[in-house]
């Protein structure tokens, strides 16, 4: 996987998702990140004693403290970031634009119409220093029920072995995994099977879940 520059608000993100309890592999694909660097950061937590659905930390802002105390290299990275100068020069225009979009919407309008190469995590992070008071629903996309969402990104990723109590056969457990793109929902499914049946199962299930369904799925899945 490619590297990315890894931020405090990134970090905590990884955080959440382990500590609810989702497998670091599961986490590595969701988010699109190589599955060492999730145990590295992840490692910090163990270390403190910190395990899945503990309590020990409840909100991102418990998070983001001890965040900025493991890794302090991170906690200026947002000053230094090379993308901070083309966002501060759109600053009037993403003000107006987040009156009426999400914030997915005004970073596909200002790469489409306005030429902006930061990608949307920057521009989410400018956003949440540049305008605090905005950190409200139109940063985030909230489903309606039955409501369709643009895109939805599809994978497996292995959780382990488990012992069926039918037989005692030893089973590989895989995880389906489906993330909306526009808000980073996820639903996760453990599986036996890779087949057809359970592929389908799977997706019915999901839908279910997030009360709607996605316009567009890409499959990180090679089928054959």
């Amino acid at each position: 996987m490619a590297r990315r520059a890894f931020q405090v608000i990134d970090v905590v993100e990884v955080l959440q998702h382990w500590h609810a309890g989702r497998p670091k592999t599961v986490v590595a694909a969701s988010l699109g990140v190589d599955v060492k660097t999730i145990r590295k950061y992840v490692a910090a937590a163990e270390a403190e004693g910190i395990r899945p659905g503990d309590g020990l930390v409840s909100d991102r802002a418990g998070w983001a403290a001890r965040v900025a105390g493991w890794f302090p290299e991170l906690v200026d990275a947002q000053a230094r970031s090379r993308t901070w100068p083309e966002l501060e020069g759109r600053r009037e225009l993403i003000a107006k634009m987040l009156d009426t979009n999400t914030l997915a919407t005004v970073h596909q309008r200002l790469r489409d119409e306005h030429g902006l190469s930061a990608s949307e995590s920057s521009l989410r992070r400018f956003v949440g220093q540049a305008f605090p008071d905005r950190r409200g629903a139109r940063l985030v996309t909230v489903l309606r029920p039955g409501a369709p969402v643009g895109e939805a990104q599809i994978d497996y990723g292995y959780l382990g072995s488990w012992v069926d109590p039918v037989g005692g056969r030893l089973r590989r457990v895989q995880a389906f995994v489906i993330v909306l793109a526009c808000c980073r929902h996820m639903f996760v499914r453990p599986v036996l099977s890779l087949d057809q049946s359970s592929w389908v199962a799977a997706h019915v299930a999901a839908w279910e879940f997030f009360g709607g369904v996605a316009l567009r799925l890409v499959s990180g899945v090679d089928q054959h």
